[in-house]
């Protein structure tokens, strides 16, 4: 397959780092997405114990190391959203911390702020971001203020050249209305990276809920997924977010979930 997998934090729910990283190398996945601490409980299911890169030195040196023992990279770091509350110059020292660490991009979504704000404080991460040889890019949903495909190219256009990319979350971007050919138009070059699940074309009336809990493993929807990796620059890293809350919930073996959301994957896109 030409297309690399890596693990989104969410499918791992609240697994820890070096955990998630040596769980993805052993799989054969390339990469990883990474937050700086563990989800809320809601999320982790398993229960397991809490962690922070932000306050634990020793664990950001672990994390540092298996990522280059183990060749994974982190390709886009989370949890540096556009918030209402609070202002992107707060950000500094965690856009440090992905750094150190060698984060590829950050991402940022915008969570309802009004337009104006989220268009502004977003080139701030984005200016940030390059300051410290990060990649940036935006993503979008159909329930916040940025939406859509289009709606995020405008952000990159206010932005700058070159300075910002898209995300693209397959739910999201089919769930807004998004279509292949869409993808197949798009300058490579904007496409940062991009997240790989399945859902039905039409969803119940808790978005977030379904998007968080409700997500399937690539093939068990409707979303034309084959065709939209085959619009895909060649080489594009696929992140797998894919949080099975249910199996977790039974008990069942984080790396028995994720193996077969893995295996299952690499069966449907071959």
């Amino acid at each position: 397959m030409p297309h690399p997998l890596g693990i989104e934090l969410l499918t791992v729910l609240g697994l820890g780092p070096v955990e998630h990283v040596t769980l993805a190398a052993d799989l054969g996945c390339k990469a990883v997405s990474m937050g700086l601490s563990q989800l809320p409980e809601r999320f982790n299911p398993h229960g397991y114990a809490p962690w922070s890169l932000r306050e634990d030195p020793a664990l950001r040196r672990e994390l540092k190391a298996v990522l280059a023992d183990r060749g994974i990279a982190i390709s886009i770091a989370e949890g540096l959203g556009v918030s209402a509350e609070l202002d992107a110059a707060e950000r500094a020292g965690d856009m440090d911390i992905f750094a150190d660490l060698g984060a590829l991009r950050v991402n940022a979504v915008d969570m309802g702020v009004e337009r104006a704000r989220a268009f502004d404080q977003l080139a701030a991460l984005a200016t940030m971001a390059d300051e410290r040889g990060m990649e940036f890019s935006i993503e979008f949903t159909p329930v916040f203020t940025i939406r859509s495909l289009p709606e995020a190219l405008e952000a990159v256009e206010y932005i700058g050249a070159g300075k910002a990319t898209v995300l693209i979350d397959t739910m999201h971007f089919f769930r807004s209305g998004g279509t292949v050919r869409q993808v197949a138009q798009l300058d490579p070059a904007l496409i940062g990276h991009v997240q790989l699940s399945d859902v039905p074309r039409k969803g119940d009336d808790d978005y977030m809920t379904e998007a968080m809990s409700g997500r399937m493993i690539p093939g068990q929807g409707e979303l034309p997924l084959r065709e939209f990796v085959e619009a895909l620059p060649r080489g594009q890293v696929l992140g797998l977010e894919v949080p099975l809350m249910a199996a977790a919930a039974s008990g069942r073996d984080v790396r028995d979930y994720v193996g077969e959301i893995v295996k299952r994957t690499r069966e449907f896109l071959a």
